[in-house]
């Protein structure tokens, strides 16, 4: 239960608060990072390296607790053993980094590039991963790229949440819940065909897995597409939720732990 709240605090975060740290930035660290690119072990706690070019970059162990790092250039960059914890990511490119045995609690990396990234023995349960591009399957759980789906789908953004769907499904085949929010989010995206075939197979394997509110919720899905509301109006932006209107919160539900 304490795991499945956690999930959904991801969820729902509209903007991600970095966790403080009374100690700043060893300045002669900083500057010899700036310099060379070489501060292995440095104190960089809350430095402000917005967009700083930072390719290649050797941070082994270095303590970068409630960094900036925005939009910071980290392509290739050596950061493993390091402490990331509470530090801000956003955007930043971590094309091919090394963040083996990272600390990324609380760490935000909302729409960071971490295609090729080493990402072996980390754990991203705190971290705030929301539209970042090339998490592997290895790294996070079904649950969570579901809960980031639902996320995305709530902002209107539904390609991104598919892909999410897609990544739930593709790490647990037989993901119910994950196959009725994708058929959703087709749904609104004009698929019907593609929304209807997921909404089928979800039902099926809701019915295997006896589980009869994931069942019922497919079933008022399917019935919303054979005959949907007369006067109906799709919004401007389509939510994820707005075929179940007061059963919305239902969808939660399908975050098995």
């Amino acid at each position: 239960m304490k795991n499945q709240f956690a999930v959904i605090s991801i969820v729902f975060l509209s903007s991600f608060s970095f966790a403080t740290t009374a100690q700043a930035a060893n300045s002669a660290h900083v500057r010899q990072l700036l310099a060379t690119k070489q501060c292995p072990n440095c104190d960089l706690s809350g430095a402000g390296l917005v967009m700083s070019d930072l390719s290649g970059a050797d941070l082994r162990g270095a303590n970068l607790s409630g960094a900036n790092l925005s939009r910071a250039n980290l392509n290739g960059a050596d950061l493993r053993d390091a402490n990331l914890s509470g530090a801000g990511l956003f955007g930043a490119n971590l094309n091919g980094a090394k963040l083996n045995r990272v600390n990324l609690l609380g760490a935000d990396l909302r729409n960071t590039y971490l295609v090729n990234a080493q990402l072996t023995d980390i754990n991203v349960d705190n971290a705030n991963l929301q539209g970042a591009t090339g998490i592997s399957s290895q790294v996070a759980k079904p649950e969570q790229f579901y809960a980031w789906g639902i996320a995305s789908a709530e902002k209107g953004n539904l390609q991104q949440a598919t892909e999410y769907f897609n990544q739930a499904i593709s790490a647990k085949p037989d993901y119910a819940g994950a196959y009725l929010a994708r058929g959703i989010a087709r749904y609104h995206m004009l698929d019907s065909k593609g929304a209807f075939q997921d909404a089928q197979f979800a039902e099926k394997l809701f019915k295997s897995q006896k589980d009869i509110t994931g069942i019922q919720t497919a079933q008022v899905f399917i019935l919303e597409m054979k005959a949907p509301q007369e006067g109906k109006v799709r919004p401007a932006k389509p939510t994820l939720m707005d075929f179940v209107g007061s059963v919305s919160s239902l969808l939660l539900q399908f975050l098995p732990f």
